[in-house]
């Protein structure tokens, strides 16, 4: 299911989902749509888009969970159970029917995430442009995750450290568009992207008083409209 709210900030627009939906925020994933900085005659908003697994309506919230610590992350040598098994053969089978030969094994481990990590000299093609292909063989390893009745373990898939490289560069491009917006009190729709660098765009350029940001377009791969304050 798909919900849409407002927040004077990013954490009171999720903070409200989770109250209203009666979900932990764990529970969900969050898109920002548009963000405004507040001004003399103008209110800032934050306006999120819910993503939930629930196809029939949100769950009533549980007891209250204790918070692992970041620990888990240190736990990517440990010995690997069933589902992680049977998760990197999927996938090791998934890239040899490409035609490929790559090993998966274990990046890090929290609270319902597991990162995994494909290691191969076809690396470039695997991840493909944009990371576009690296991002279809994602979707399908969370797909494969929920028919194996793990619905609640969100899966992230890297090679050769590409997503912590395009976080670095989409943080350098949005400073950079947001200067040369600045500069000619205009707009710039930037090319499509995958919810997750679309969010950091808009997390990036949030605090900036005289930017905002908004995502225009359907399906996965919207597109962010970097836009000077009082452009229209």
């Amino acid at each position: 299911m798909i919900y849409e709210f407002e927040g004077r900030t990013e954490k009171e627009a999720i903070d409200k989902a989770a109250a209203e939906l009666g979900m932990e925020k764990d529970q969900f994933d969050v898109e920002i749509l548009e963000t405004q900085r507040s001004g003399l005659f103008k209110k800032g908003y934050v306006k999120i888009q819910v993503h939930t697994d629930e196809s029939d309506g949100a769950k009533p919230r549980s007891a209250p969970r204790e918070r692992p610590s970041r620990q888990n992350r240190s736990a990517a040598h440990g010995s690997m159970n069933d589902f992680e098994k049977d998760l990197i053969s999927f996938l090791e089978g998934l890239v040899e029917r490409m035609g490929y030969a790559g090993k998966v094994s274990v990046l890090y481990r929290e609270e319902k995430k597991l990162g995994l990590k494909i290691e191969s000299e076809y690396s470039s093609i695997l991840i493909g442009k944009k990371g576009k292909n690296l991002d279809a063989l994602q979707l399908l390893s969370n797909i494969y995750a929920g028919r194996q009745g793990r619905e609640d373990m969100r899966i992230i898939l890297d090679s050769e450290n590409y997503r912590i490289r395009r976080e670095e560069s989409l943080v350098r491009l949005a400073y950079t568009v947001a200067d040369r917006v600045r500069e000619n009190k205009t707009s710039i729709l930037l090319e499509p992207m995958n919810p997750f660098d679309r969010r950091l765009i808009h997390t990036t350029l949030n605090d900036i008083s005289d930017i905002e940001t908004k995502s225009e377009g359907e399906g996965l791969y919207k597109q962010v409209r970097v836009l000077f304050r009082g452009y229209r």
